[in-house]
């Protein structure tokens, strides 16, 4: 026991682990119950529509900041002892913001009917799109709030934003959903980064007063050039994606049927559920940890020290999924009886995907601009055109077989520039 204890209390990869496992198991626990309310308050055509909703959010998400989240969580590690650097990034990131957020802003704003009836086939929540056009700003500072938790590798704290802001979304959900059924619900959705913004100025606020003074913020952007690669990165990796998702559900339900596209849209929910334990030790610990690696040697030693301790657990709570997932269903999704056979497909895809995420993020860590943008397309690309063949032949299911079947391709794919910048180093090292 004093060696376990031992371990954990050096290893901050184990620590983040631990006390983001608890976090995560407590929100599982909560999505469980939240989720099955959902599935029988609205059913398949509301599960399908809060899809594209959240959908739409997360393409403003990467929008309204212009990308900064990963070049914010990248240097704050990096400057996080030089003030006047500091001062430098933070003005450089709220021009962005300022200039992503307004431009979000008067898209959703001006092509809100067209918007609307692209996501949800009418205008029946036009004032959901509309309201969505007041909060870029919002999503925009919580995004540089977050990349500087992050970047300070501030794990609890972290954890306690991320919880609580978690509960109280969800509080406000269920309250939505009573008095005002799937409208409720949607409104809830879209105003939730209003909670999460209220949260980090509570949990977080005197450490950001620390580290961003707003008196010395100068509408100049001196990193300009080192966060627009960033951008690039963000708008192919969330922008895109997101936007693949909400053409890939609307395909599904034109070809099949909504329901069909609601039980991909379930499916969908779990995976991100589970995927969510690897987010944070990506950003707390990986992007800041690869950052200060520049031996191929050494870049091996973390990789496989990485894959030890998160690959067992992850992989035991997949095959556990896969084990329960009839009663996962019933508990969860009654009715939706149509997900059981994308579970295996979206496992084994999910289970690659981390292994290819770890060293992906060596891409984030040392702005591998072309390498990040090349691999993304291909894999975005491959999910795209294979999702749009495979469903002719495979129903719903083909879509989850495309995501195995890019994974495992862009896994093979990204150990080829990774491999060539280590090669690179070395050689330099010796001129």
């Amino acid at each position: 026991m004093k060696y376990l204890r031992h371990i954990l209390r050096n290893n901050l990869l184990l620590k983040i682990t631990s006390l983001n496992a608890v976090v995560i198991a407590v929100r599982l626990i909560i999505s469980l119950g939240v989720q099955r309310i959902l599935a029988v308050a609205v059913g398949e055509v509301g599960i399908a529509k809060i899809g594209q909703v959240r959908n739409l959010i997360q393409i403003i998400t990467s929008t309204s900041s212009l990308g900064v989240f990963n070049g914010v969580v990248k240097y704050v590690s990096e400057y996080k002892e030089n003030q006047h650097r500091l001062q430098n990034l933070f003005s450089t990131t709220f021009v962005f913001v300022i200039i992503g957020s307004t431009i979000s802003s008067l898209v959703l704003l001006f092509l809100a009917s067209w918007i609307t009836i692209e996501l949800f086939g009418d205008l029946e929540f036009l004032n959901i799109t509309r309201l969505l056009a007041l909060l870029p700003v919002v999503i925009g500072l919580n995004r540089v709030f977050y990349g500087v938790i992050n970047g300070l590798s501030e794990y609890k704290k972290y954890a306690k934003i991320d919880l609580f802001s978690y509960v109280f979304s969800i509080v406000f959900l269920l309250i939505g959903l009573y008095y005002y059924e799937l409208k409720g619900v949607l409104f809830s959705i879209v105003l939730t980064p209003l909670i999460q913004l209220g949260i980090i100025f509570y949990v977080f606020g005197s450490i950001l007063k620390k580290n961003i003074k707003v008196k010395k913020l100068a509408f100049k952007t001196p990193y300009a050039k080192e966060i627009l690669a960033f951008t690039l990165m963000s708008i192919v990796s969330i922008g895109l994606l997101n936007y693949i998702e909400l053409d890939i559900r609307t395909m599904i339900t034109k070809k099949l049927n909504i329901n069909e596209a609601a039980y991909w849209t379930a499916m969908g929910f779990i995976s991100k559920n589970y995927m969510t334990f690897s987010s944070a030790i990506f950003t707390l610990y990986v992007i800041p940890k690869f950052a200060t690696i520049y031996s191929g040697s050494v870049f091996k030693k973390e990789i496989i020290s990485i894959y030890k301790t998160i690959l067992p657990l992850f992989g035991l709570g997949m095959v556990l999924v896969y084990l329960f997932r009839d009663f996962i269903i019933a508990i969860i999704y009654p009715d939706f009886t149509g997900m059981e056979p994308l579970f295996k497909w979206q496992l084994l895809g999910d289970f690659i995907k981390l292994l290819s995420l770890v060293i992906a993020h060596q891409f984030l860590a040392k702005k591998m601009v072309k390498s990040f943008i090349v691999t993304e397309l291909l894999s975005l690309g491959l999910f795209y055109y294979l999702s749009k063949y495979l469903v002719g032949q495979y129903g719903v299911e083909g879509v989850v077989m495309a995501h195995f079947y890019r994974c495992i391709i862009y896994l093979g794919v990204i150990i080829v520039p990774v491999w060539y910048y280590f090669s690179s180093q070395k050689k330099a090292s010796k001129n």
